[in-house]
């Protein structure tokens, strides 16, 4: 017998018993159905989770500190130009740069006759030019400053963040006067926000070193030209509150400062507190950071985190695609219970295929097929099934929102208020680590892979067939000599792959 006839034959009794077969095919979907979203659900937690760890300082992004450090052989480790040198030489490095923050006396001047000033710099900061693109901070606008070009006799570039620009006072106002700073987000009387007195493309901004010596101070001063402002969405919070020079332009101005507080200061011979290193893939920080960690240096890289978080997820994905898991094998015993009553509703048939000749592995594959294709179409049905939940999760504020509208139309005094139900009014937890917020821009909670697709129907005909081998073997057993279908305690004697009773 030909598979394809023994396919069609499965098709032709399965659709003799359609509400038996519909009602194992539901519990397959059911099964099958818990299975996808419950693993839909750690997905969309790992991307999440992965998103918001870019978002708090990239994965492929390492850390490295020196606090005194040792390495094995009881040497103190630095991390100065030398050190930096030999960390651009790691294989899978595509980017280093000192992370320098000196101690510096100075203000900055903006506006008409320097009329505002920012008398204390939230942060300075120093980095190398050609890496600054690559350490996935945003602009907003303008661009990184470039290493070895020269923007004009005396100017040293710079990159500014947004929030830096409101550390500007009004130095015509009085101390006590509420107009001599504005701060960020504040707004008018009409509710419109208030940007800062300087403007960062147009006005000419003065940065003046100063001893400090009240009693005989001493100044030197540098102009600056902003050629770049950092995003609201920048990973590093120190580029959006201070002043980012070129690495060479902030030792320099480090040089010219121990100058005038006469202390001691080597440019070539300077340590770094923080060291960054990018790497080109994720797949490739683990081994740097062993390799970092046997020279005696501390590092800090997000996965690390990640790994955690991912043992988390993983805990939860196992708690919860267990309790899926039993519905699918209610499932199997469903499909089961179907071919057995199947067996005995056509001891007829098989003996009248037997007496024929037909092959004992024909009769055992037609049960077989027919279990598989039960859990075949119960497969394709729990994924669509799947997707139509996996949206609703993802759209529930859309939803919502469509309900009520609905509700309004009808003239029904009553709404759906989705946050008091997630019990939040601004953003909405779901366990496990899932948020949304009410604008409906939050994370997702449920992604379903193309590959999850596959896997979940393989699955599904896979616990069918298992489920009908039982049955199919009854099946072979049954006595072709007896009309009521008596199963043999032995097997049938077989001779050339026929049936001889």
């Amino acid at each position: 017998m030909k598979i394809s006839d023994q396919i069609g034959l499965a098709v032709t009794n399965l659709s003799r018993r359609k509400g038996r077969t519909a009602l194992t095919v539901v519990g397959v979907v059911v099964g099958i159905c818990a299975v996808i979203v419950m693993i839909s659900m750690g997905i969309a937690e790992s991307h999440n989770n992965d998103e918001m760890l870019k978002n708090m300082g990239g994965l492929t992004k390492i850390e490295v500190y020196n606090y005194g450090s040792q390495n094995i052989n009881g040497q103190e480790v630095k991390l100065d130009n030398e050190a930096v040198q030999r960390f651009r030489k790691i294989d899978h490095v595509t980017a280093v740069t000192p992370y320098y923050q000196p101690n510096l006396n100075l203000y900055v001047e903006a506006g008409k006759n320097n009329r505002y000033r920012a008398s204390y710099v939230w942060s300075v900061l120093g980095l190398d030019p050609d890496t600054m693109p690559l350490l996935d901070n945003k602009l907003e606008s303008g661009d990184w400053p470039k290493s070895g070009v020269n923007y004009g006799k005396d100017v040293i570039p710079v990159v500014v963040g947004k929030e830096f620009l409101y550390q500007f006072e009004d130095t015509r106002r009085s101390q006590n006067s509420s107009k001599r700073q504005r701060w960020s987000g504040e707004t008018d009387a009409n509710g419109n926000q208030l940007p800062p007195f300087v403007d960062a493309a147009k006005d000419t901004f003065t940065l003046t070193l100063t001893n400090g010596d009240t009693e005989s101070p001493k100044t030197q001063s540098y102009k600056l030209k902003i050629v770049g402002v950092v995003s609201e969405e920048s990973e590093d919070y120190m580029l959006q509150y201070g002043i980012t020079f070129r690495l060479n332009d902030l030792l320099m101005l480090s040089e010219a400062y121990s100058k005038l507080a006469k202390t001691d200061f080597n440019p070539k011979k300077v340590t770094y507190n923080e060291v960054y290193i990018k790497v080109d893939d994720i797949k490739n920080v683990d081994k740097i950071c062993d390799t970092l960690k046997e020279e005696g240096y501390q590092i800090s890289s997000m996965v690390d985190y990640r790994k955690q978080m991912q043992q988390q997820t993983a805990q939860r994905q196992l708690r919860l695609a267990g309790l899926a898991a039993i519905s699918l094998f209610v499932a199997a015993l469903n499909i089961a219970n179907t071919m057995t009553m199947a067996i005995y509703e056509r001891t007829r048939e098989i003996g009248v295929m037997k007496v024929l000749g037909c092959e004992i592995g024909n009769i055992r594959r037609m049960f077989l097929i027919e279990s598989g294709m039960i859990g075949f179409i119960g497969g394709v049905a729990g994924t669509i099934l799947s997707y139509i939940i996996s949206f609703g999760m993802n759209n529930m504020t859309m939803i919502v929102y469509g309900l009520n509208t609905l509700l309004m139309k009808l003239g029904i005094n009553a709404t759906i208020d989705l946050s008091s139900l997630m019990g939040s009014s601004d953003s909405m937890y779901y366990g496990g680590g899932f948020y949304m917020s009410d604008s409906g821009s939050g994370t997702v909670m449920s992604i379903i892979p193309f590959w999850l697709v596959l896997a979940a129907i393989g699955f599904a005909v896979v616990v069918g067939l298992l489920s009908g081998i039982v049955p199919a073997s009854r099946a072979v057993r049954i006595s072709a000599l007896e009309p009521s279908g008596t199963i043999k305690s032995n097997a049938p004697s077989r001779k050339g792959g026929r049936v001889f009773v």
